[in-house]
């Protein structure tokens, strides 16, 4: 009787044994699944890192380049400003020079005295016995009024430019579109054809 009880406890140690190995080893298991899992997680969080980095690194040279297109677009804009700027000048230089053409040819002295003589902007409203006298050059030898056509002369017959002599001693004609001092920058652009008849100057010199 006794032999039969330590035969049944062999047998039921035996079997927790046996179950205690196979739990052990079931922990293993999960261990190195749980960990083969964290290996490949790892790996894909150093993959995305990889991929953030470099998706950073575009956007920083993508950033530089708009900088740079955005700073070559304002020089040419400023460079556009400037040439039209340069033209505009040139353009009311031309305009002034005429002017002192046309006082030339329009003085029965052709100027004379121990001055340089002047050309001034006719104000609309007044003489240019007022303007000149309101300088140095107080003495008016004549009132002129010019205009021109843009572009090339095609014939011999086509009418490149208009001039009128006021005399000195009346306004004249006081539309303000006469004025250069009134003027819109651009203005000298224009010509009959596009809103802007003349431009009057008054021929002044020194007694």
């Amino acid at each position: 009787m006794k032999f039969l009880g330590i035969f049944i406890l062999a047998v039921i140690l035996s079997t927790v044994s046996g179950q205690t190995t196979s739990f052990k080893d079931k922990v293993e298991d999960l261990k190195r699944a749980f960990g083969a899992v964290l290996d490949d997680t790892s790996a894909e969080i150093a993959g995305l890192t990889a991929q953030l980095l470099e998706m950073k690194e575009e956007r920083a040279e993508l950033d530089d380049t708009s900088a740079e297109i955005a700073g070559l677009t304002a020089q040419l804009q400023e460079m556009k400003e400037e040439r039209a700027e340069l033209d505009r000048a040139h353009a009311w230089q031309a305009l002034h020079m005429a002017a002192a053409a046309a006082c030339r040819g329009s003085t029965a002295s052709g100027g004379t005295g121990p001055w340089g003589n002047a050309v001034l902007a006719k104000e609309n409203t007044r003489s240019c016995n007022q303007v000149c006298g309101a300088t140095v050059f107080s003495r008016c030898d004549a009132d002129i009024s010019i205009s021109g056509y843009t572009g090339q002369a095609t014939s011999y017959t086509q009418r490149l430019g208009h001039f009128y002599n006021y005399g000195c001693g009346t306004p004249g004609n006081t539309h303000v579109l006469f004025d250069e001092v009134k003027a819109g920058k651009d203005d000298v652009f224009k010509d009959i054809s596009t809103g802007n008849w003349y431009y009057r100057f008054c021929c002044c010199r020194k007694p």
